[in-house]
């Protein structure tokens, strides 16, 4: 997909989930409607670092642009249904045990601070140990076969890389909803709201992902911004324990702000490091 139909695609995501917002705001009122907006923002913003994974995923299998399609669209089928079982289990365990509110609030406080302050290793996703598991059942091909998850060769069948990135993709999914989905639990625990807020965001994530690959670079730094609002809604589940809440239209006000600032250094900082690199090629030029 190109950058062009890419952000087409990603406005006509947005443009729906505003449309459903105004119906929410007209049907259930301004509380519900301000719920909604915030729930599809944080993970709008969360979505993003994950899409990086993915970025690195294809690239570290050597999967072609043409086949990252059929992955992303089973990717989402699964990020569908797996949030819709992991949103009924974390509502069902909220109402039961209130108390774990406080402990979804360190968990997403301890995940903002590691990504903001821990320094990335290089991963071999190869190495894996989800793939690992999988290839004791199931023999892999080291070739890709076009669009195919499994061929039969000689009477055996055999998974394919692509099939290894689905998995892949799908189990990463897990590990970012036990962030995204308890972020969303500081703005909301109506199942009807977290679960609509997650699904609008999600029906987006294929075409931003192909705007991110275009302008990985530029936005680089957004994780800061994406750490910044997890320590911030994990700090808004926290202080529930003191009967203390911060108020819907305050912490949509804040979200925002961190996120449109993230996107803003981001670019400058991207811009002034590429000014900086051409500086010194010019440099090396001269000598």
């Amino acid at each position: 997909m190109s950058t062009k139909k890419a952000l087409k695609w990603v406005g006509f995501w947005m443009a729906l989930a505003i449309v459903f917002n105004i119906g929410i705001l007209l049907i259930e009122g301004p509380a519900k409607a301000s719920q909604f907006l915030g729930g599809y923002v944080i993970e709008l913003s969360l979505s993003v670092d994950n899409l990086f994974l993915f970025l690195i995923l294809f690239s570290s299998f050597g999967i072609p642009p043409a086949y990252q399609r059929r992955v992303l669209n089973y990717g989402i089928f699964g990020a569908i249904v797996l949030r819709l079982i992991f949103i009924v289990l974390g509502i069902t365990l909220v109402n039961k045990i209130h108390f774990i509110l406080y402990i979804f609030g360190v968990i997403l406080i301890i995940s903002g601070c590691k990504m903001m302050f821990g320094h990335e290793k290089p991963v071999d996703h190869k190495e894996n140990k989800v793939l690992k598991i999988m290839g004791k059942f199931l023999p892999m091909t080291d070739k890709m076969h076009e669009e195919k998850f499994f061929i039969v060769e000689n009477g055996k069948k055999y998974a394919t890389p692509l099939l290894a990135i689905l998995v892949l993709i799908e189990s990463s999914d897990i590990l970012f909803a036990i962030d995204s989905i308890p972020a969303i639990f500081s703005i909301s625990t109506d199942p009807f709201i977290v679960y609509t807020s997650n699904i609008f965001a999600i029906l987006g994530l294929r075409s931003l992902y192909f705007v991110l690959g275009a302008l990985q670079e530029r936005f680089k730094y957004v994780k800061y911004g994406v750490a910044l609002i997890l320590v911030f809604t994990g700090v808004k589940l926290g202080i529930l324990f003191f009967e203390l809440e911060i108020p819907i239209l305050y912490s949509l006000l804040t979200i925002f702000t961190i996120l449109i600032a993230s996107v803003i250094f981001s670019v400058f900082k991207s811009k002034s490091e590429d000014k900086k690199k051409k500086e010194i090629e010019l440099k090396r030029v001269d000598l």
